[in-house]
């Protein structure tokens, strides 16, 4: 059974920091794709980030850019999305999810074939 295990969320002021933390399990294949998305209060769901586990390749939403950094740990098979200089636009639940039909990464939740439950992030001004 694929598991996706989300964790790290919390409450954290303007300009803090936050490392949330995706740990896969169940599943084996060559290659797939792990993406972080978020849905905020009153809005759609969003998608933040993803990175590629053959080559580490990794995308990003314009809006955090510059502020937040997508990493794996295949030896751990877990994923991890460091958030630095949050911003009260950043509140939200974050969602991990994981693509096995199609190596490249997205930010469309509609290509991702698993989804872990949320973990919330709220950022207080």
């Amino acid at each position: 059974e694929v598991q996706l295990q989300a964790s790290g969320g919390g409450l954290v002021q303007t300009g803090g920091s936050l490392r949330l933390s995706c740990a896969t399990s169940g599943f084996t294949v060559d290659g797939y794709a792990v993406g972080w998305f978020r849905r905020a209060p009153g809005k759609g769901r969003e998608g933040v980030s993803c990175v590629e586990s053959s080559d580490g390749s990794t995308i990003y939403t314009d809006s955090v850019k510059g502020r937040f950094t997508i990493s794996s740990d295949n030896a751990k098979n877990t994923v991890y999305l460091q958030m630095n200089n949050l911003k009260p636009e950043d509140t939200a639940v974050y969602y991990c999810a994981l693509k096995i039909i199609g190596l490249s990464c997205s930010l469309y939740d509609f290509e991702y074939d698993y989804w872990g439950q949320g973990t919330q992030v709220t950022v207080s001004s």
